[in-house]
């Protein structure tokens, strides 16, 4: 009798363990236009109350699940991922919504003009004057 020897690698046993599919069940989309980032990710089976968006210090965007306040029971999915913001982000604007088990997040992003100078506006001879403090 020939037997065949097949060796398995470590990471043929992470590919195919339920702990990495389930972390691909809840991927997160990002994606950018010219007047915002928008985050997605695929939430089924989980009420709207479960689900909690924040921001951290100004600087980060957190998704999470967590119990609500009258339900004994823990949401379905445990869930939290946490992404740093871009520096240039309109604060006030963000928004967030949860329809047919998708969770959407849109940050806009903070308009800034820029002012230019006409050479020809500017005197030969500028004074400044400033106070000392």
């Amino acid at each position: 009798m020939d037997f065949q020897r097949v060796q398995v690698m470590p990471w043929e046993y992470v590919l195919s363990s339920e702990s990495f599919n389930s972390y691909q069940e809840n991927h997160v989309r990002w994606s950018q236009s010219p007047d915002s980032h928008t985050f997605s990710v695929d939430l089924p089976g989980l009420r709207k109350e479960e689900i909690k968006v924040e921001i951290e210090d100004s600087i980060y965007l957190i998704i999470r699940t967590e119990a609500t306040a009258g339900s004994p029971d823990p949401p379905v999915k445990s869930f939290k991922r946490k992404f740093r913001l871009p520096e240039s982000i309109d604060m006030i604007g963000i928004s967030a919504g949860y329809e047919d088990g998708v969770l959407t997040v849109v940050v806009p992003k903070r308009i800034t003009t820029r002012r230019f100078i006409d050479p020809s506006d500017v005197p030969e001879t500028l004074q400044l004057l400033a106070r000392a403090a």
